[in-house]
């Protein structure tokens, strides 16, 4: 039981630590592009005092994670003034991508993390399906006493929680990342737009809702991806 609680505590400062980069990654692409904002309130740094949300980074995904086996939240945003930014045009798409392409880059470091740990491969495969299942008793008697074992789980939780966070903001409706680069591409007004960021968490919910197969089968792809190329 204790092992199992151990496990939670690494699935969740991952996801704590990956929303946390998620968001100091808006704050360096801002800063990048004209914009101190981000610097000035203190926000370009790696504690997570300085960015947890109480509900969005706390209580919501903890209670996820205990009764349903994955979650989802989210740190303090970033503050940015976009305009401070030299393009006006694309300088907040630019910052709003720079999230999910942090967690894209975190992915892409820990498949190859993983790839290069010296465990056969059945026993890698056994690891992912316990995780994914969330099946953390089963997954500590795989791990418990071998450090290449730990280090691989640790590395698959990664892989999990920012293939997640990287589709998750990518939808393209407010207040998410992908907002931004569909109001960069497509002509709409400026009251429209208003009207779409004022009622942005409403949409999502209906579009989540909606879509919730095509989106598992998305999100299931890349995992599927990212794990076998871990393997």
């Amino acid at each position: 039981m204790l092992n199992d609680i151990i496990l939670i505590i690494f699935f969740y400062a991952i996801f704590a630590y990956s929303v946390i980069i998620h968001e100091v990654a808006h704050g360096y692409m801002a800063l990048l592009l004209g914009d101190p904002t981000a610097k000035y309130a203190g926000r370009l740094t790696a504690n997570p005092l300085k960015h947890i949300d109480p509900f969005l980074t706390v209580i919501l995904p903890l209670v996820m994670i205990f009764t349903l086996g994955i979650a989802f939240g989210g740190a303090k945003p970033v503050p940015y003034n976009p305009y401070n930014l030299r393009n006006q045009k694309w300088g907040p798409t630019w910052v709003a991508l720079a999230g999910p392409a942090s967690n894209i880059i975190i992915v892409i470091f820990f498949t190859i993390l993983a790839k290069l740990v010296s465990l056969p491969t059945a026993l890698k495969v056994d690891i992912i399906n316990n995780l994914r299942q969330a099946d953390w008793s089963a997954l500590a008697t795989v791990v418990q006493g071998s450090p290449a074992t730990i280090l691989f789980t640790i590395c698959t939780m990664a892989i999990f929680w920012n293939v997640l966070i990287a589709i998750f903001n990518l939808i393209p409706f407010p207040p998410l990342d992908g907002s931004k680069l569909l109001f960069a591409l497509l002509p709409i007004k400026m009251e429209i737009v208003a009207i779409l960021e004022q009622y942005g968490f409403i949409l999502l919910f209906v579009f989540v809702f909606l879509f919730v197969g095509p989106l598992s089968l998305l999100l299931n792809f890349f995992w599927q991806l990212f794990f076998t190329l871990s393997l």
